[in-house]
């Protein structure tokens, strides 16, 4: 199954399609990644720069360009296609698949702070995964659905668990 970053189908229903089009598709990645740490002004401010130069700068200057390049290029690439695995550090969950449906605190677990995060995924007909977010205009082409939830034990994924229905 092929991922699609769902940040695509949501600018442009959005009505910013025209300016993420003419982010380069390192610029795409990198936009996609940092936006769970983004608030909507940041993002607004990031896509109304013009050049690619002006929006790294960006940013640079808020402190978010080293979240996702501290990570070496395989790394990102996996981020990226949201290829989210135990070991991997929380940050890059959250960059990968965005903010969970549900985040529970847990205890009992051998960890000084544990937490579950529950994400929904849809399959659409060409295969494509989708991570499924509220309103999501798509879920009515979904083949189907499925959940995952991933046990985060001190900022680590310690186990991703897949349930089959919602």
């Amino acid at each position: 199954m092929r991922f699609q970053p769902l940040f695509l189908a949501v600018a442009l229903m959005a009505g910013c399609g025209g300016k993420l089009k003419r982010l380069s598709a390192t610029e795409a990645d990198h936009y996609y990644a940092l936006k769970v740490w983004m608030d909507d002004d940041q993002k607004k401010t990031f896509l109304k720069y013009k050049t690619e130069e002006e929006r790294n700068s960006y940013l640079k200057d808020q402190k978010l360009w080293d979240r996702f390049y501290a990570y070496d290029a395989a790394t990102r690439d996996e981020i990226v296609a949201g290829e989210v695995q135990v070991g991997w550090r929380e940050d890059a969950m959250f960059m990968s698949w965005g903010n969970p449906i549900v985040r529970k605190r847990l205890t009992g677990r051998p960890a000084a702070r544990s937490e579950m995060f529950t994400y929904r995924f849809e399959v659409d007909t060409d295969g494509i995964v989708r991570v499924w977010q509220p309103k999501s205009s798509t879920s009515y082409k979904a083949v189907a659905q499925y959940e995952i939830d991933a046990y985060v034990d001190d900022s680590v994924v310690a186990e991703l668990i897949q349930r089959d229905k919602w």
